[in-house]
């Protein structure tokens, strides 16, 4: 089974917003999705968390490389796509647009074996994981009733991040997780994001840490980028000196990105984005790398359908990947799909077990956001 073409569709209309300090416009498109065209008819899904247009031009760079490959070999396909283009600069949009690929490659594995992808990935250690629904962070007063309202959704896990956590003082932040957990009760995991890979994030080591203390207070379960990205000594000292398990690697790309932070112990949790850090065969070698170290790995998943989808089945695979992130209120994942996702009574979602990705794109519903022709058979 060969490949015979790959096209992508920007998402536009419904666009989240990102929390950023420039904010994200719902026309904006930052998620692309991807679809590979087989000369068999099987048709694979992914997605890219990349602009349409930078998307399109990585796949015109990768199309000699990708075209007449076998489309049942998504791990060696996609690290040849990286091998061959490392001198255009690892990570970044081609990386992305190769793990859209890679995703869809595991996509139609799955179709064309019958099998979940999470089987084909190594096993299913569980057929259900629990989702923590993630919304930005408000004033205190909005930020209580939006929770309120999710967790009437069956919720039992909430991820408050961005907003004005980190950017007033102390005494706002701390109301601020004060009313989060007066609003959700005190059985009800917590997680807080501070946001540090926003460009204009402006704590250091001793917020972090001083924050961290106030957290424990509260019972949150994770803090999230409390620092800039790339400060690898400060992250290790602060997981060191910090009471709350600490989390990130979200602007990560590749193995080769999260190796050194994995080794340093600089997180107790580690997060890839199936949509940014080069596909599943990417996300799953990370993981093992993780687990071998001792440290947890749950996928960040602020994107798409398809990406909850690789996720899932990635939490399948994984024997301690028991978290997966649900955007709250995203109509890119609510909408678009033919079968709508559903909690359990313990506020569990069940793993697809379709063969695949295990979801099916709802194509009237897309096209209120993109051209759904690009699923058509060439």
């Amino acid at each position: 089974m060969k490949i015979r073409e790959v096209r992508a569709v920007g998402l536009r209309g419904a666009t989240p917003a990102g929390g950023w300090s420039d904010e994200l416009k719902r026309e904006d498109s930052v998620h692309t999705l991807v679809a590979v065209h087989t000369d068999d008819g099987l048709v694979g899904i992914g997605s890219v968390f990349t602009s349409e247009a930078l998307v399109r031009a990585a796949l015109e760079v990768l199309r000699p490389l990708f075209e007449g490959e076998n489309a049942l070999e998504p791990e060696r396909v996609s690290e040849k796509l990286h091998r061959a283009t490392f001198w255009l600069g690892r990570g970044g949009t081609v990386t992305h647009a190769i793990g859209g690929i890679d995703m869809a490659l595991w996509d139609i594995l799955g179709q064309a074996t019958g099998q979940p992808v999470g089987r084909l990935l190594g096993g299913m250690w569980r057929d259900r994981v629990k989702p923590y629904a993630s919304l930005l962070m408000d004033e205190p007063e909005p930020l209580s009733e939006k929770l309120r309202m999710v967790a009437e959704q069956g919720f039992r896990a909430f991820k408050i991040g961005w907003g004005p956590f980190g950017r007033h003082d102390s005494r706002k932040d701390e109301e601020i997780v004060k009313a989060a957990r007066a609003a959700i009760g005190p059985d009800a995991m917590l997680m807080v994001d501070a946001g540090g890979s926003d460009g204009r994030w402006a704590n250091g080591y001793k917020w972090a840490r001083n924050t961290a203390h106030m957290l424990a207070d509260y019972g949150v379960s994770w803090f999230e980028e409390p620092l800039k990205p790339d400060a690898l000594e400060d992250f290790v000292s602060l997981r060191a000196a910090s009471p709350v398990p600490i989390s990130g690697g979200e602007v990560f790309t590749r193995r080769q990105a999260f190796m050194p932070w994995i080794e340093a112990r600089a997180f107790d949790i580690v997060q890839p984005d199936v949509t940014k850090v080069g596909g599943l065969s990417e996300q799953r070698r990370i993981g093992w790398c993780a687990h071998d170290h001792g440290v947890r790995v749950i996928p960040h998943g602020w994107n798409t359908a398809i990406g909850l989808a690789a996720d899932l089945q990635f939490a399948a695979a994984m024997p301690d990947t028991d978290l997966v992130e649900y955007i709250s209120g995203s109509a890119y994942v609510d909408d678009v799909v033919q079968t709508e996702w559903k909690l359990d009574e313990d506020g569990m979602l069940a793993i697809p077990s379709e063969p695949g990705l295990g979801i099916q794109l709802d194509p009237v519903a897309l096209a209120k956001y993109a051209d759904s022709d690009f699923l058509l058979k060439p």
